[in-house]
């Protein structure tokens, strides 16, 4: 199904791929492609294998297909949704978060979504009755979104959220901590970069 509004590309509903084994070591390994790592991330870390996460690659970066995930929430939600999509352009792969409003794609004259704070993603990952044409599980709506986080937040709360989320989406329970240890990580050094950051959703 083709998702219209987004301006350019072939995209296409991709909320059916979070459920699938490899799924979460490609989105969340993201994060890692910094070169700060003490030491090397595993998909097995994520749930599935090395094997899973390479045959859903080919199907998440099919330059002919962008998956697209709508974390949505309804009209008067607190905080507005986000739309996350593959942007598998030959030469210039990356992955947009783009506002989204319910039931909708997004459109690139809307802007790029840069962070969220800690209660900016929360909001909208637990949003109690989100659009049903949308991602539904909110551990799924959390971890799209984590790449996103920004500004300052309590390292022990995250983390937790974290372990609770890979646990519901199926990572194993003997790697979670280090897992989520690791994620962490890069997003506290990340913000370290950043420490004068302010969301444009939230005004500070």
């Amino acid at each position: 199904m083709l998702i219209e509004g987004y301006g350019h590309g072939p995209v296409v509903a991709g909320e059916s791929l979070v459920g699938r084994r490899g799924f979460w070591a490609n989105h969340l390994l993201a994060l890692c492609g910094d070169g700060t790592c003490g030491g090397r991330a595993e998909p097995e870390w994520f749930g599935g294998d090395g094997g899973d996460a390479d045959a859903l690659a080919e199907v998440l970066l099919d330059p002919e297909q962008w998956p697209v995930f709508r974390v949505l929430v309804p009209d008067g939600h607190p905080a507005p949704g986000v739309v996350v999509v593959y942007r598998n352009l030959v030469d210039e792969f990356g992955v947009d978060y783009l506002p989204g409003g319910p039931g909708t794609g997004a459109g690139l004259g809307s802007g790029l979504v840069p962070g969220l704070s800690w209660r900016e993603l929360t909001r909208v990952a637990d949003c109690p009755e989100p659009p049903a044409d949308g991602v539904q599980d909110v551990s799924g709506r959390f971890l799209l979104l984590l790449p996103l986080l920004s500004g300052e937040w309590s390292g022990d709360v995250v983390r937790d959220r974290i372990v609770a989320a890979l646990v519901a989406v199926g990572a194993p329970e003997g790697t979670v901590g280090r897992a989520a240890g690791h994620l962490l990580g890069h997003l506290e050094r990340r913000a370290l970069h950043d420490a004068g950051w302010g969301s444009p959703l939230s005004g500070g």
